[in-house]
Protein backbone atom coordinates (compact mmCIF):
# COMPACT_ATOMS: atom_id res chain seq x y z
CA UNK A 1 0.00 0.00 0.00
CA UNK A 2 1.40 3.62 -0.59
CA UNK A 3 1.17 5.49 2.22
CA UNK A 4 1.30 8.96 2.49
CA UNK A 5 1.95 10.71 6.19
CA UNK A 6 0.54 13.93 7.54
CA UNK A 7 1.55 15.80 10.77
CA UNK A 8 2.68 18.93 11.60
CA UNK A 9 5.39 18.34 14.26
CA UNK A 10 8.99 16.44 12.08
CA UNK A 11 8.90 14.11 15.55
CA UNK A 12 5.83 12.49 15.39
CA UNK A 13 6.33 11.67 11.28
CA UNK A 14 9.93 10.04 12.17
CA UNK A 15 7.98 8.30 14.76
CA UNK A 16 5.07 6.89 12.62
CA UNK A 17 7.53 6.09 9.83
CA UNK A 18 9.65 3.85 11.93
CA UNK A 19 6.76 2.27 13.13
CA UNK A 20 5.61 1.64 10.24
CA UNK A 21 8.62 -0.15 8.72
CA UNK A 22 9.40 -2.05 11.71
CA UNK A 23 6.04 -3.15 12.11
CA UNK A 24 4.17 -2.67 8.84
CA UNK A 25 5.76 -4.04 5.78
CA UNK A 26 2.70 -3.87 3.82
CA UNK A 27 2.89 -0.03 3.90
CA UNK A 28 5.04 1.80 1.75
CA UNK A 29 5.62 5.37 2.11
CA UNK A 30 5.70 7.47 -0.31
CA UNK A 31 5.68 11.19 0.92
CA UNK A 32 5.37 13.30 4.06
CA UNK A 33 3.58 16.74 4.41
CA UNK A 34 3.33 19.17 7.24
CA UNK A 35 0.90 21.47 6.12
CA UNK A 36 -2.51 21.29 4.62
CA UNK A 37 -1.46 22.63 1.13
CA UNK A 38 2.08 20.53 1.05
CA UNK A 39 -0.63 17.82 1.88
CA UNK A 40 -3.28 17.97 -0.53
CA UNK A 41 -0.41 18.05 -3.26
CA UNK A 42 0.58 15.30 -2.24
CA UNK A 43 -1.78 12.98 -2.18
CA UNK A 44 -2.92 14.74 -5.98
CA UNK A 45 0.62 13.85 -7.04
CA UNK A 46 1.07 10.33 -5.42
CA UNK A 47 -2.40 9.11 -5.55
CA UNK A 48 -1.88 6.75 -2.22
CA UNK A 49 -3.88 4.19 -0.88
CA UNK A 50 -3.42 4.99 2.82
CA UNK A 51 -3.61 8.57 4.16
CA UNK A 52 -2.44 8.88 8.19
CA UNK A 53 -3.46 12.23 8.59
CA UNK A 54 -2.97 14.41 11.70
CA UNK A 55 -6.03 15.93 12.95
CA UNK A 56 -4.58 19.25 14.74
CA UNK A 57 -2.17 20.96 12.68
CA UNK A 58 -1.24 24.30 14.06
CA UNK A 59 -3.97 26.76 13.09
CA UNK A 60 -5.78 24.13 11.14
CA UNK A 61 -6.71 20.58 10.61
CA UNK A 62 -6.38 17.28 9.02
CA UNK A 63 -10.40 17.86 7.94
CA UNK A 64 -8.67 21.13 5.80
CA UNK A 65 -7.14 18.38 3.70
CA UNK A 66 -10.05 16.39 2.80
CA UNK A 67 -12.35 19.84 1.69
CA UNK A 68 -9.56 20.59 -0.67
CA UNK A 69 -9.48 17.53 -2.56
CA UNK A 70 -12.03 16.90 -5.41
CA UNK A 71 -11.63 12.99 -5.10
CA UNK A 72 -10.38 11.19 -2.21
CA UNK A 73 -9.89 7.72 -3.36
CA UNK A 74 -8.02 6.20 -0.36
CA UNK A 75 -8.18 5.25 2.82
CA UNK A 76 -7.75 7.63 6.09
CA UNK A 77 -6.45 6.37 9.46
CA UNK A 78 -6.66 9.67 11.78
CA UNK A 79 -3.85 10.28 14.30
CA UNK A 80 -4.34 12.31 17.42
CA UNK A 81 -2.64 13.63 20.00
CA UNK A 82 -6.01 13.62 22.35
CA UNK A 83 -9.47 13.26 22.34
CA UNK A 84 -10.01 16.13 20.02
CA UNK A 85 -13.53 17.61 19.27
CA UNK A 86 -13.26 15.96 15.56
CA UNK A 87 -12.73 12.39 17.08
CA UNK A 88 -16.42 12.06 17.82
CA UNK A 89 -17.38 12.83 14.26
CA UNK A 90 -14.84 10.28 13.02
CA UNK A 91 -16.50 7.63 15.32
CA UNK A 92 -19.89 8.41 14.07
CA UNK A 93 -18.37 8.08 10.39
CA UNK A 94 -17.03 4.49 11.49
CA UNK A 95 -14.04 5.67 10.26
CA UNK A 96 -10.18 4.18 11.95
CA UNK A 97 -8.21 6.72 14.17
CA UNK A 98 -5.05 6.36 16.32
CA UNK A 99 -4.27 8.25 19.46
CA UNK A 100 -0.89 9.05 20.84
CA UNK A 101 1.31 7.88 21.68
CA UNK A 102 0.59 5.53 18.91
CA UNK A 103 -0.07 2.01 20.31
CA UNK A 104 1.94 -0.77 18.34
CA UNK A 105 -0.92 -3.31 18.15
CA UNK A 106 -3.56 -0.59 17.73
CA UNK A 107 -1.37 0.87 14.54
CA UNK A 108 -1.32 -3.05 12.96
CA UNK A 109 -5.03 -3.69 13.50
CA UNK A 110 -5.78 -0.48 11.51
CA UNK A 111 -3.47 -1.18 8.58
CA UNK A 112 -5.11 -4.23 8.82
CA UNK A 113 -8.53 -3.45 8.26
CA UNK A 114 -7.50 -0.43 5.53
CA UNK A 115 -5.70 -2.99 3.58
CA UNK A 116 -8.72 -5.50 4.12
CA UNK A 117 -10.90 -2.52 2.27
CA UNK A 118 -8.66 -2.02 -0.38
CA UNK A 119 -8.90 -5.26 -1.18
CA UNK A 120 -12.89 -5.63 -1.03
CA UNK A 121 -13.54 -2.14 -2.04
CA UNK A 122 -16.79 -1.15 -0.83
CA UNK A 123 -18.83 1.68 -2.01
CA UNK A 124 -19.60 4.19 0.12
CA UNK A 125 -18.93 8.05 0.88
CA UNK A 126 -17.67 7.93 4.90
CA UNK A 127 -15.30 10.97 4.25
CA UNK A 128 -17.89 13.18 2.39
CA UNK A 129 -20.01 11.67 5.63
CA UNK A 130 -17.61 12.73 8.14
CA UNK A 131 -17.57 16.45 6.43
CA UNK A 132 -21.31 16.56 7.22
CA UNK A 133 -20.63 15.61 10.56
CA UNK A 134 -18.18 18.51 11.20
CA UNK A 135 -20.79 20.69 10.58
CA UNK A 136 -23.15 19.96 13.19
CA UNK A 137 -22.50 20.22 16.89
CA UNK A 138 -20.48 17.15 18.51
CA UNK A 139 -23.46 15.63 20.52
CA UNK A 140 -26.25 16.33 18.30
CA UNK A 141 -25.51 14.13 15.40
CA UNK A 142 -28.56 12.94 13.34
CA UNK A 143 -27.15 10.31 11.26
CA UNK A 144 -24.51 7.36 12.37
CA UNK A 145 -22.23 5.15 10.25
CA UNK A 146 -22.91 1.30 10.88
CA UNK A 147 -20.51 -0.81 9.44
CA UNK A 148 -21.63 -4.16 8.02
CA UNK A 149 -19.75 -7.10 6.24
CA UNK A 150 -20.41 -6.25 2.55
CA UNK A 151 -21.86 -2.35 3.10
CA UNK A 152 -21.85 0.87 5.12
CA UNK A 153 -24.84 1.81 6.24
CA UNK A 154 -26.42 4.91 7.50
CA UNK A 155 -29.06 5.82 10.14
CA UNK A 156 -30.96 8.00 11.70
CA UNK A 157 -30.19 7.76 14.96
CA UNK A 158 -34.15 8.19 15.97
CA UNK A 159 -34.54 4.98 13.10
CA UNK A 160 -32.49 2.53 16.31
CA UNK A 161 -34.73 0.93 19.27
CA UNK A 162 -32.02 -0.10 20.88
CA UNK A 163 -28.42 -1.92 20.38
CA UNK A 164 -27.56 -5.00 22.08
CA UNK A 165 -24.28 -6.80 23.22
CA UNK A 166 -23.69 -9.93 21.42
CA UNK A 167 -19.97 -11.17 22.71
CA UNK A 168 -17.46 -8.44 21.12
CA UNK A 169 -20.40 -6.83 18.63
CA UNK A 170 -23.31 -4.60 18.56
CA UNK A 171 -26.69 -5.44 17.49
CA UNK A 172 -28.84 -2.78 16.34
CA UNK A 173 -32.48 -3.28 16.38
CA UNK A 174 -34.18 -0.32 13.87
CA UNK A 175 -37.73 0.66 13.72
CA UNK A 176 -38.29 -1.15 10.45
CA UNK A 177 -37.90 -4.31 12.17
CA UNK A 178 -34.81 -4.94 10.70
CA UNK A 179 -31.40 -5.97 12.74
CA UNK A 180 -27.82 -4.60 11.92
CA UNK A 181 -24.74 -6.77 13.57
CA UNK A 182 -21.73 -5.05 13.77
CA UNK A 183 -18.01 -6.16 14.76
CA UNK A 184 -17.35 -3.34 17.84
CA UNK A 185 -18.60 -3.29 21.27
CA UNK A 186 -21.56 -2.16 22.99
CA UNK A 187 -19.22 0.18 24.89
CA UNK A 188 -18.37 2.26 21.73
CA UNK A 189 -21.48 2.86 20.78
CA UNK A 190 -22.67 3.84 24.53
CA UNK A 191 -19.82 6.16 24.01
CA UNK A 192 -21.41 7.75 21.19
CA UNK A 193 -24.99 7.66 21.81
CA UNK A 194 -25.33 8.39 25.45
CA UNK A 195 -24.52 12.30 24.32
CA UNK A 196 -27.52 11.97 22.41
CA UNK A 197 -29.89 11.06 24.86
CA UNK A 198 -29.73 6.90 24.58
CA UNK A 199 -29.87 4.84 27.72
CA UNK A 200 -27.45 2.13 29.32
CA UNK A 201 -29.68 0.15 31.48
CA UNK A 202 -27.30 -2.66 31.54
CA UNK A 203 -24.14 -4.48 30.87
CA UNK A 204 -25.97 -5.82 27.46
CA UNK A 205 -28.23 -2.95 26.66
CA UNK A 206 -28.46 0.54 25.32
CA UNK A 207 -31.61 1.98 24.51
CA UNK A 208 -33.51 4.72 23.19
CA UNK A 209 -35.78 6.42 25.72
CA UNK A 210 -38.31 7.26 22.65
CA UNK A 211 -39.46 3.70 22.75
CA UNK A 212 -39.46 3.30 26.27
CA UNK A 213 -43.57 2.34 27.22
CA UNK A 214 -43.29 1.89 30.91
CA UNK A 215 -40.99 0.65 33.91
CA UNK A 216 -41.91 -2.23 35.42
CA UNK A 217 -41.09 -3.17 38.87
CA UNK A 218 -40.95 -6.77 38.50
CA UNK A 219 -37.07 -7.95 39.04
CA UNK A 220 -36.25 -4.45 40.80
CA UNK A 221 -36.35 -2.66 37.10
CA UNK A 222 -37.29 -3.12 33.96
CA UNK A 223 -38.23 -1.14 30.75
CA UNK A 224 -41.29 -2.37 28.59
CA UNK A 225 -40.66 -0.67 25.04
CA UNK A 226 -43.37 -0.01 22.43
CA UNK A 227 -42.54 -3.12 20.75
CA UNK A 228 -43.48 -5.55 23.86
CA UNK A 229 -39.72 -6.14 24.38
CA UNK A 230 -38.80 -6.00 28.03
CA UNK A 231 -34.94 -4.86 28.77
CA UNK A 232 -33.26 -5.37 32.35
CA UNK A 233 -31.87 -2.55 34.13
CA UNK A 234 -28.83 -3.15 36.32
CA UNK A 235 -28.69 -1.99 39.80
CA UNK A 236 -25.49 0.08 38.89
CA UNK A 237 -27.55 2.01 36.47
CA UNK A 238 -31.08 2.22 37.56
CA UNK A 239 -31.22 5.70 39.26
CA UNK A 240 -29.20 6.68 36.44
CA UNK A 241 -32.05 5.72 34.16
CA UNK A 242 -34.94 7.04 36.57
CA UNK A 243 -33.46 10.23 36.66
CA UNK A 244 -32.93 10.15 32.68
CA UNK A 245 -36.87 9.03 32.17
CA UNK A 246 -38.09 11.98 34.80
CA UNK A 247 -39.28 8.92 37.40
CA UNK A 248 -39.59 10.16 41.12
CA UNK A 249 -41.14 6.61 41.37
CA UNK A 250 -41.82 3.21 39.73
CA UNK A 251 -44.75 5.23 37.85
CA UNK A 252 -45.76 4.25 34.34
CA UNK A 253 -44.75 5.57 31.47
CA UNK A 254 -47.38 4.54 29.05
CA UNK A 255 -48.37 8.11 28.17
CA UNK A 256 -45.48 8.36 25.87
CA UNK A 257 -46.36 8.82 22.20
CA UNK A 258 -44.59 6.65 19.50
CA UNK A 259 -41.80 8.28 18.08
CA UNK A 260 -42.73 9.74 14.52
Amino acid sequence: MKAILIDDEISNLENLRILLEKHCPQVTIVATAGTVNDAVDAIERYLPDLVFLDIQMGDETGFDVLRQLSTRNFEVIFVTAYDHYGIQAVKFAALDYLLKPIDIQELKEAVNKAEQKLATPIPTSQLDFLLQQLKKPETNGTKIALQMQSEIRYVTLSEIIRCEADNTYTRFYLSNDERILVSKSLKEYADLLTPNGFLRTHQTHLVNPKYVKSWLREDGGILLLMSGEKIPISKANKDTVREALGQGTYSSLSNRTSPQ
